[in-house]
């Protein structure tokens, strides 16, 4: 078998190697940054990560949390017990469920050209998606239901915008969707 080319090769010392990044390098890649706020700040970097989420009462391998019935072939079932932890920060689990239960805010917004192009198109040829395709001003050659998509989603994202568009052009809102 053939050796690796370097492996005879004697260990030098690196003089061009930064021994301080080199050691951050290492920090970094074996202690993650928490990005939860919540568990970070509950974090304690002496204990190991089982023991720190089981004192948050979070679970670090969920196979060992939830029973698991084992089944035997003489016909009797064994449920394992998961192995139970003294919750000393019942706080975490608590604010994790508040930021889960708040409603998430809808935060897609449209590009001005693309309103634009919306309302160019619905101010020429109204609801009908088939003159808006075959319009000169279409110069990404999009189909009927492309441009039928970019309204609606004009329509949604901008709510108001757009029922203020609607109501400036003095027509009845077209029938999208």
């Amino acid at each position: 078998m053939p050796k690796a080319k370097k492996s005879g090769k004697r260990k030098k010392f690196d003089y061009t190697r930064d021994r301080k990044k080199l050691k951050k390098q290492t920090f970094k890649k074996y202690n993650p940054r928490i990005e939860n706020t919540q568990i970070r700040n509950a974090w304690d970097d002496n204990m190991s990560t089982t023991r720190n989420l089981q004192e948050m009462g979070l679970a670090f391998d969920p196979n060992r949390t939830l029973p698991i019935a084992k089944k035997s072939l003489l016909g009797e079932d064994k449920v394992t017990q998961a192995p139970v932890g003294v919750v000393t920060k019942p706080y975490v689990v608590n604010q994790l469920q508040e930021e889960a239960d708040r409603p998430e805010k809808d935060s897609k917004t449209l590009s001005s050209d693309l309103m634009e192009y919306a309302q160019y198109m619905m101010r020429e040829h109204g609801d009908d998606f088939k003159a808006m395709a075959r319009d000169e001003k279409n110069y990404y050659q999009d189909t009927p239901k492309q441009i039928k998509r970019k309204v609606i989603e004009y329509q949604r994202c901008h709510k108001e915008h757009y029922d203020a568009f609607v109501q400036a052009l003095g027509a009845p809102p077209p029938p999208v969707q």
